[in-house]
């Protein structure tokens, strides 16, 4: 069953950013993840919980190819670049 990550990110330093999007993308790719959005336009229709800013959305093909890719050292690595450039929530969703 398919499993998506979910990234909501305020960027405070978009140049550093964008070196962690350079190594994360080939590393989402090695665990099988494809990206389905990225940085795209959001349109808000209800904020009562949640306002996000800048979303990524990312399907791997089950739960446990999602957490392998979050857990991987390579991806630790480069999250080290992410959270010294961006304030962040993520979260790993069950497909049905």
């Amino acid at each position: 069953m398919a499993a998506y990550l979910l990234v909501d990110s305020k960027l405070t330093d978009p140049e550093h950013y964008e070196q962690y999007r350079l190594k994360a993308k080939p590393i989402v790719e090695k665990y099988g993840g494809e990206y389905l959005a990225r940085g795209g336009a959001i349109s808000v229709k209800e904020d009562a919980l949640w306002s996000p800013t800048r979303m990524a959305l990312i399907r791997f093909p089950s739960s446990e190819q999602a957490e392998a890719f979050y857990q991987s050292d390579e991806y630790q690595s480069a999250l080290g670049i992410s959270r010294k450039s961006a304030e962040r929530t993520v979260f790993i969703l069950e497909g049905m």
